[in-house]
């Protein structure tokens, strides 16, 4: 069992490792268009949606406080705009603004990229081997994450 804990850790290591890759790739990519990953998360929720700030908030376990913050910064710097919503006027509407949108484009066509560079040349059987392992190790993470935390004694 010795060699396989061995093999455990090392893989976990390996994960870690690319976790963090993807991580520092996020924020260049961000940083490359004068954004943060938070603002360009949001603004690719508003692209693609109808953005609630509440309902994101929750959904990525931060504040509403936070999510307003990052809404300003982006107001500020021209990438979207705001209205009074017309089906409820308590609500308001977000949009990416033209320049906004050359942003995420500018983001995405980046993403491509590193996506060609990276990965095209990757054996297709490898890549979906590592497709079917990462999806049956994130369903594992996810069901561990769910359970009750257990108190030692």
């Amino acid at each position: 069992m010795e060699g396989k804990a061995q093999e455990i850790e090392a893989a976990i290591e390996s994960l870690g490792r690319l976790a963090d890759l993807f991580q520092r790739r996020r924020t260049q990519l961000a940083r490359g268009v004068g954004l943060t990953v938070q603002q360009w998360r949001v603004m690719e929720e508003i692209s693609s949606r109808h953005f609630l700030p509440s309902l994101f908030a929750r959904e990525r376990e931060c504040t509403p406080a936070a999510i307003s913050k990052i809404l300003r910064q982006l107001l500020g710097k021209g990438l979207i705009r705001t209205a009074i919503s017309e089906d409820d006027g308590r609500q308001r509407r977000y949009r990416l603004s033209a320049e906004g949108h050359r942003t995420i484009e500018r983001l995405r066509e980046e993403r491509r990229r590193a996506i060609r560079a990276i990965w095209s040349d990757l054996p297709g059987p490898a890549v979906t081997r590592f497709t079917h392992f990462a999806g049956e190790l994130s369903d594992r993470l996810e069901s561990y994450a769910n359970q009750p935390t257990r108190k030692d004694p």
